[in-house]
């Protein structure tokens, strides 16, 4: 029987997961996310456990709204391509299976910037802070995962609303949740 750990950035956004489905809390940024991540599941039987990594992001292109399940999440706050020039794989893009082919930037930078913004948008649909950082570590750990985001904003000026926002992204997440458990 398949068994579900939720994990988010911060407690709002797991506000309305089905009572008796483990959350983790992870805290901001991609190391926190990782460490939190890596911690659930070490020594864990995993061999039945899908993680699910449900969170708020932010639109990159105009006219996104709703519930996205990324099939891409790449490290855009990385310099790939100088790690790239000295021989090494950055691994600044993982594959999630499962997703609707939209691709989630996720970084250390809280998107706020209309010129950030647009650059991001050139190679993503959707920006986080978390999301790369629990795909990784379910890849170290050979534990399948799939990522649920609800747009939250438009990751510009208006993102610093983000925490009158977080409570009705995650009512959307948390149906999401009951449904996908199921």
């Amino acid at each position: 029987m398949t068994e579900y750990l939720v994990v988010s950035a911060v407690a709002g956004e797991a506000r309305y997961v089905p009572d008796g489905i483990p959350v983790v809390v992870t805290g901001v940024g991609k190391t926190a996310a990782a460490v939190a991540v890596g911690r659930a599941l070490a020594g864990r039987d995993t061999a039945d456990l899908v993680v699910l990594n449900v969170g708020t992001t932010g639109a990159l292109r105009d006219g996104m709204a709703g519930l996205y399940l990324p099939s891409l999440v790449i490290n855009h706050d990385v310099n790939a391509d100088a790690i790239r020039a000295i021989g090494l794989d950055p691994q600044d893009e993982l594959r999630v299976d499962g997703g609707d082919g939209t691709v989630l930037a996720s970084g250390d930078v809280f998107v706020t910037d209309p010129v950030v913004r647009e650059r991001l948008a050139e190679r993503a649909h959707l920006v986080d802070m978390e999301a790369y950082g629990v795909v990784y570590a379910c890849r170290e750990y050979g534990v399948p995962v799939r990522v649920v985001k609800h747009v939250s904003d438009s990751a510009d000026e208006a993102a610093l609303d983000w925490p009158a926002l977080v409570d009705a992204s995650a009512k959307v997440l948390g149906e999401w949740v009951s449904e996908y458990v199921r």
